[in-house]
Formats: C-alpha cells, structure tokens, sequence
C-alpha cells in the first residue's frame, strides 16, 4: 500500500463523514441562529432554550435523512471492504 492510496482512502473518509454530518450540523445551526435572534428580540436570557429546539429539529433531520445516511455510509463500507484485496497487493 503506497502513502498515495492511504492519503485517497483519508480523503474519501473524510468527504463521506462531511457529507453525513452536515444536514445535522446545519440544522443545529439554523436552529440555533433562528433561537438566538428571537432571544435577543424578546429579551429572554435563558441559556437552555436554544436545547430543546435543537434536540426537537436534529430528531426530525435525523429521521428524514437517516436511510440516506445509512445508504451512503453502507455503499461507502462495501466500497472499501471490496478494495481489500487489490490494496494489499
């Protein structure tokens, strides 16, 4: 295995854990940003209001994209079992 197929193999990873983890991350962004603004226009100091919201919109994310998710993480994984053998060689 030469440093060139290991750096490809990091780089893929990388992408794919990117690519999965940005609706929620986004979300939790959003989320925040859009609790933060009504915070700072009704005055409400309290620091676990933005949880709840966050916690609420990550489940739903989750549950709309979790099958493609699953579906690219699982491509991924056959993807990298199945190069087993001619990354040995």
């Amino acid at each position: 295995m030469t440093p060139e197929v290991v750096v490809n193999l990091g780089q893929q990873a990388l992408q794919i854990m990117l690519m999965v983890a940005a609706p929620m991350l986004l979300s939790a962004l959003l989320t925040g940003l859009l609790v933060s603004i009504f915070q700072a226009a009704t005055s409400i100091n309290e620091q676990t209001l933005t949880f709840i919201p966050k916690l609420i919109v990550m489940f739903i994310v989750m549950i709309i994209t979790g099958p493609w998710m699953l579906g690219v993480m699982t491509d991924y994984m056959t993807r990298l079992f199945s190069s087993i053998p001619e990354l040995i060689r």
